[in-house]
Parts: structure tokens; sequence; C-alpha cells
């Protein structure tokens, strides 16, 4: 290799990457046998162990020339990561199918490695394992793996009428930074860069999936698709309607800039963004929410998902439609 040139993933071969990769990851009291074996070896204390997988592809759900490799790392393992907790559960670890092209840099690959530990590391949980292949673009298959800690899962089929309707976390910044990347705005004032690092690194709220469920959460999820979407899936699952306070849906300053820059409605964001990775659930009327959530709407005898008495179409996303 001449002096000063990059090494590549394909100077290190497949053996090569997976050692460098396994050198960066710390070992949890929760995996017994990482990396090098055929399989990792987890403790399953609660004797189930909640599972949820995503694929994302280069170009339909990160570009590298909007976010660094440590960037993609802490979104990729956010959003799995994420679905663990909506099912009141504790994640334990990853595990990461990993496809590269041969001309990826090794130290892009380091930060992605860094950006999937450092997102790990708030919830306690690593990378136990995973697999490496050669592709055209870069590939990356995240299985989460979680712990009920003897809890019962929420699931999106309890909601019944007469439920608080509530969220936790940020709705609506993702979708907004992803519309001013679209628009070619890459900085700009503290509310601008907040969006756009909300889209680059999502903060979902973790330790709010296990409260809730120990508070009696009916019904959870995590708000990947957008608010309106994915509280269909409940009132579809549970077999009720969802009335949302259009008051209660605060539409922050960032939202209303960055609206106002791009001639956009902030509060389609809140209702349809997704990405941002926040949670939404019910909530028997009684129980007294924490500060980390707000109260949005109510559980009601019917079928969908209505604001202010109106019904929206639901928006979100949709992978063969978007």
């Amino acid at each position: 290799m001449p002096w000063g040139c990059a090494i590549t993933v394909g100077d290190l071969g497949e053996f090569g990457v997976i050692q460098r990769i396994s050198g960066r990851l710390p070992r949890t009291a929760a995996v017994l046998l990482g990396p090098g074996d055929d399989a990792a070896i987890l403790k399953a204390p609660d004797g189930r162990v909640v599972v949820s997988t995503d694929l994302l592809i280069e170009g339909r759900h990160f570009r590298r020339d909007w976010s660094s490799g440590y960037d993609i790392g802490r979104k990729a393992a956010a959003q799995n990561l994420s679905d663990i907790v909506a099912m009141g559960a504790d994640p334990t670890a990853l595990v990461v199918g990993l496809g590269l092209p041969a001309d990826v840099g090794a130290d892009w690959v380091d930060a992605l490695t860094d950006g999937f530990r450092d997102e790990c590391d708030l919830v306690g949980a690593t990378v136990a394992g995973g697999d490496i292949a050669r592709s055209e673009t870069v590939v990356l298959g995240v299985t989460a793996l979680g712990d009920l800690g003897g809890r019962s899962p929420v699931t999106r089929s309890g909601a019944r009428p007469g439920d608080v309707v509530a969220v936790a976390g940020r709705l609506g910044y993702a979708a907004a930074g992803l519309a001013l990347l679209g628009a070619g705005v890459t900085g700009g004032s503290p509310d601008l860069v907040t969006l756009l690092e909300a889209h680059r690194r999502p903060r979902p709220p973790y330790p709010c999936g296990p409260r809730a469920a120990l508070l009696g959460a009916t019904a959870m999820l995590d708000v990947s698709d957008g608010l309106l979407q994915d509280l269909g899936h409940v009132a579809d699952a549970s077999g009720v309607a969802v009335e949302l306070d259009a008051a209660a849906l605060r539409v922050p300053q960032a939202l209303s800039v960055a609206a106002r820059d791009l001639g956009a409605d902030p509060l389609e964001w809140v209702l349809t963004g997704g990405d941002d990775h926040a949670l939404a659930a019910t909530f028997p009327p009684e129980v007294r929410l924490p500060p980390e959530w707000t109260r949005i709407g109510v559980v009601a005898e019917g079928r969908g998902v209505r604001v202010g008495g109106q019904t929206w179409t639901r928006g979100g996303w949709d992978h063969f439609r978007a």
C-alpha cells in the first residue's frame, strides 16, 4: 500500500474488519460469550427474550454525504433499542449484519462502531456479534434483544375506551431536519442545527418505556413512522378510536422556524414525521403521568384516529410508497 493512503475494508479483509470492530466494543454483564464464535450467548434472566429487527439501506434510510459513520451508528442503534423499550423491556444487546463496499475506509467503520457503542451505552447494552459481507452500498441489518425483568409486555392491543393517550420524547424534529437537508440546508441558527442533528441522531426517551410498563400502560409503541400512522396501529390492534387534542400538540419554536424558511406546515411534521423514536402510550385515566409524558388525547369507542374531532389521513412513512 502506498505511503499515506487510507486503509479500506478491502485492504483489511473480512476477518480483519471483524477483529477491528470487535476490539472497539465492550462486553456487558448480559453477554456471556461475545464475538468470535459461531454464535453469541446472552443471559435471559426473565426466561423470555424480546426481539426486534430493522434493515437500513444506504440511499433509502441514510446518506453518507448527510451523516457521518458515527451518526449512522447512533441512529441504527437507536431505532432498534427504541423498539425494545416500547415493549416495556430493557435492551440487552444488538446483533449487526453489515454489508460494505470494498472502498469504504476503515476509519469510517471505526466511527460507525463507536456510534453503536455509545448509543448502546445509554441503556447498558452492547453489540454482541454479527456478520460482514461485501455489497454495492452500505447495508445494516440490526437485531435488538431485550429482557422484560418479570414485567408483562406492553403491546399495541391493550388500549381501552377511557384511557389517556400520551407521548414521551420529541415529535417532528427528525422530519424537519430531513426536509432541511433535502432543501440543501446544512447549517444555520441553533434551531436549524438542532433539527439537522435530530435527523442524524435521534434521542429516544429510553427510560420512559420500562417505567410506563410499571405505571400500568395498556398499549405502547415507538413512533418511527409518524404519530398518526403509529397511533392508527394501536387503534386497529385494540379495536378503538384515538381522539387527539389539537391544542395539546405543541409546535416547538425550532419547527416553526424551519417551517417558515421552507414554506411548510410544522404541525404536519408533528403528526406525520417519523424517525424521532418518541414513545406513544395509553394509560388508565387514574394514572398520574410523570413529567416526561405529555397527555395528547383519549381513547374512545369507534375506529381510527381523529385530531380535534376531524379524521386525518394517516400520512407517515411507507417503505413501498415513499
